[in-house]
């Protein structure tokens, strides 16, 4: 079987020894194509993706060496007579010392990297960074930049880091800032943007375009995009941005315009699937190491006394649990993925007097979004939405705070001080620190190298610690929440020394049983 095709990329994927394999749950239509090739490395491109439209089917899960391309969509597989330019990076004097300037068309990022002698080799990204061939004149792009959604330390440094990418390494010019999220295409005026504008932004925390939630309508979107000459969109928001972003795309591809759209995820919560960590998350964890540091001086200074402080994580207790096992002086963190309850043996209740006649005091660390659905037993739910269509949650924080305050002196007949603290806003406000900044530089010069490269509905991020190229689907078809069967919730369990509020089988010397094994396992938190 002759597998010599062209490409337009100038190279492709090589052959694994046993199967390559396109994902077909990719929603870009170059991947629905299926190979199997037993022979050795091809020499010659494996495919493309205007040639040949091969109908899209399942892996076989009998071949072991399954090796699967998540790939991203390319202006040319709508447009395939587009053509492509010398990348100007070639010239760059600060290239001109680096060994490999650009990307091979062939490296890929592996999903899993743990992995067993017989087992697949499983699902691969397009690795991110400069190619030999771009897809756009310099002096052509007209490129905007957006972000919507809740603020997160860090976003400022993105938009800072894509207007000098675009101008510096690339000689583009023409950067548009659209001011207050998706609805400010169609109802504000743009800023026009350059590196001497940006100079200082991500010493400050916020946005500097401004921010909003919902007002996405495709149609506005990209009539105005259209209007304006736009031909590369940055957007930067969290998975429902992301959503809306390839809605665009989508839409981008239907009328046929030579426009990238790319995303860059942000989320304060690390909930968005696929990539490793988002920007922002490295900040927050710090920050809240001062509320936690501020309770527990406040507890240890009284008498019985109990401090409570509400951190972020609305369906994800990453930055409850992260700042947890970096401060040490958590007694006890609760998340959205853990069921608790409060009366009863092993309850938080008992946990908590123990405690507090072993230490004096007790720190407690909750996710506002832990305990939804006790807190609607015993409280009028609040069935509303936000903008982003996220449900309002009810204030988990206050309630804990009000149960434990009435147990412990109605019932337990007990003198006990309680503290209460919520940093949300201050963590959310505040700039990102020096790790965040190195990432957020890296992530926006990484969508900058896949735009100008001619790929487009993508976003992009470290997976495994490499960059790579996403299809947008697929960071939005779940999120990413803790898993309470991996090492990561155990250590935490073991550093606090807390009840997992699991039942255990007393004949498997402790073991969770596997019905509530399998319970967690299947357990989807969903944000409607």
């Amino acid at each position: 079987m002759d597998l010599s095709i062209s490409s337009p990329f100038r190279g492709a994927f090589p052959a694994p020894t046993s199967t390559f394999i396109l994902n077909p749950k990719s929603r870009c239509s170059h991947s629905l194509n299926f190979f199997k090739h037993r022979n050795s490395y091809s020499k010659n491109p494996l495919f493309s993706r205007q040639k040949i439209p091969i109908r899209a089917q399942a892996s076989d899960p009998a071949v072991e060496d399954g090796f699967v391309i998540d790939d991203v969509p390319h202006l040319t597989d709508f447009l395939p007579d587009l053509p492509s330019y010398p990348n100007p990076l070639q010239n760059s004097q600060a290239y001109a010392i680096v060994k490999q300037t650009f990307v091979r068309p062939e490296d890929v990022v592996a999903q899993k990297i743990v992995v067993q002698k017989d087992s697949s080799r499983g699902v691969h990204f397009r690795r991110a960074g400069p190619l030999e061939k771009v897809y756009f004149k310099s002096e052509e792009v007209r490129a905007c930049i957006v972000t919507c959604g809740g603020l997160c330390p860090g976003i400022n440094t993105v938009i800072r880091e894509i207007v000098c990418g675009l101008n510096y390494m690339y000689g583009v010019d023409d950067i548009l800032g659209i001011q207050g999220g998706y609805r400010g295409f169609y109802s504000k005026n743009t800023l026009q943007l350059t590196p001497k504008v940006v100079n200082d932004i991500h010493k400050r925390g916020g946005t500097f375009l401004l921010t909003s939630r919902g007002g996405h309508d495709t149609q506005k979107i990209v009539d105005n995009i259209q209007d304006r000459g736009i031909n590369q969109v940055y957007i930067i928001g969290g998975d429902g941005t992301q959503r809306g972003a390839s809605r665009i795309y989508e839409e981008v591809e239907k009328r046929g315009l030579k426009v990238a759209v790319a995303g860059i995820p942000k989320t304060i919560d690390n909930d968005i699937a696929v990539i490793d960590k988002s920007f922002g998350f490295d900040t927050a964890v710090e920050e809240a190491q001062r509320a936690i540091n501020a309770a527990h001086v406040e507890v240890e200074s009284v008498e019985n006394g109990i401090g409570i402080v509400k951190l972020m994580g609305r369906y994800s207790g990453f930055i409850a649990m992260f700042a947890t096992l970096a401060s040490r002086d958590v007694d006890c963190c609760l998340i959205p993925e853990s069921p608790f309850y409060l009366e009863g043996k092993g309850g938080l209740f008992q946990f908590i007097e123990e405690r507090l006649k072993e230490n004096g005091h007790i720190v407690i660390v909750v996710a506002e979004g832990a305990g939804q659905e006790y807190l609607a037993q015993s409280m009028r739910g609040i069935d509303e939405k936000d903008a982003s269509g996220n449900r309002l949650l009810l204030d988990v924080g206050l309630w804990l705070t009000q149960n434990i305050k009435d147990h412990f002196t109605k019932e337990r007949k007990m003198a006990i001080n309680m503290k209460y603290i919520d940093p949300t806003y201050m963590i959310r406000a505040i700039p990102s620190n020096a790790s965040d900044n190195i990432y957020c530089t890296l992530l926006a010069q990484s969508a900058v190298h896949g735009a100008m490269a001619g790929y487009t509905g993508f976003t992009v991020g470290p997976v495994n610690s490499r960059h790579a190229y996403i299809p947008i689907s697929h960071v939005t078809e779940t999120q990413n929440t803790v898993k309470l069967t991996d090492r990561m919730w155990a250590r935490l369990l073991a550093s606090t020394n807390q009840p997992s509020f699991l039942n255990c089988d007393e004949s498997t010397g402790g073991k969770v049983c596997k019905d509530t094994i399998d319970s967690i396992n299947n357990m989807k938190i969903t944000s409607i």
